[in-house]
This record gives C-alpha cells, sequence and structure tokens, in this order.
C-alpha cells in the first residue's frame, strides 16, 4: 500500500468494518482487535459520518455498539471534501455512485464521501468492492482520482498483521 516506516492512514468503507466484525470476532480474535484498536486511538483508521449511518443498521449488535461509541471517527465532510464529492460527480460516469436503490433506503451513499476522506486525509481506502471495468465503484474512482486503495487483506499486509 505504500513505503516502509511510514505510519500509512486509513479511510474504512462500510463493508471493511462490516467484514471484521462479522468474521474475526472480538471474544475469538483479541490480538488483531488490540492491534486495530491501537490504530483507532492513533487516528491512523477513520470513516465518514455516511458509513456511521450506514453500520448503524447493520445486523450485527456489536458492531452498531462499536459504531455508536466510535462516533469520533465518522466524522461530518469539511468542505474541502464537499467539494472533492463535486469533483467525483463532475465525472458523468461517476454519477452512477447515486443508485436508485440508495435513494430509495434514505439517501445513504457513503461511497464518494469515503474516497474524499481518503483524498483529502492522504490516506488510503479500505473497501471489500472489487473494480470493474468500466465501473463505477470505489477502486474505479480511486484509481481515477490517483487516490490509494486496497482490501481488507492489503490493510493488513501493510501493517505486516500475522496473527
Amino acid at each position: 500500500m505504500c513505503c516502509e516506516g511510514e505510519k500509512l492512514s486509513y479511510v474504512f468503507d462500510n463493508n471493511a468494518f462490516s467484514l471484521l466484525f462479522h468474521s474475526f470476532y472480538p471474544r475469538r480474535f483479541p490480538s488483531l482487535w488490540r492491534q486495530f484498536d491501537l490504530l483507532v486511538e492513533d487516528g491512523l483508521i477513520t470513516s465518514t459520518r455516511e458509513v456511521r449511518r450506514e453500520l448503524l443498521d447493520d445486523r450485527s449488535a456489536s458492531l452498531r455498539q462499536w459504531a455508536h461509541d466510535n462516533a469520533e471517527i465518522f466524522p461530518s465532510p469539511d468542505g474541502d471534501e464537499g467539494a472533492f464529492v463535486g469533483e467525483i460527480f463532475s465525472v458523468p460516469h461517476f454519477r452512477q455512485l447515486l443508485s436508485r436503490r440508495s435513494i430509495l433506503k434514505g439517501g445513504r451513499n457513503a461511497d464518494p464521501f469515503v474516497v474524499a476522506r481518503a483524498q483529502s486525509l492522504n490516506a488510503t481506502v479500505v473497501t471489500l468492492e472489487g473494480e470493474p471495468p468500466n465501473g463505477a465503484k470505489i477502486p474505479n474512482v480511486c484509481r481515477h482520482f490517483g487516490v490509494a486503495c486496497g482490501s481488507l487483506e492489503d490493510f493488513m499486509e501493510a501493517e505486516d498483521w500475522v496473527f
């Protein structure tokens, strides 16, 4: 994901949080969660208000509680992030990010805000989304704008985690 010895920061998409909580149960993987919590405490893991809104609807009570207890890592977008979301939507192809389905679900659409936050912080997006050819997914948007992006496994490799 980047350079040796450099402390990386990450902006998590909701699906990365969800996979962590649904696959790496905190009581079964305590050493993973200690490492994860340290990154959160150090301000190296963040996300967006829109992701938090999605997490508060998750089926996992522990994830909902964690998102509630860690509200500070889910800030509202600032002016720079809002402007960058505008840049994303200035690309006609990326307007597909505003799907009819997400609008019908109350307008929850974190994807452009996740990319904008990562761009603003010079951070890496962590998402489970793939990068379909000519797609309008987070990795496609990141590539277009030169924002670092990787999977949950890429994140764990960058942090040199082995459990």
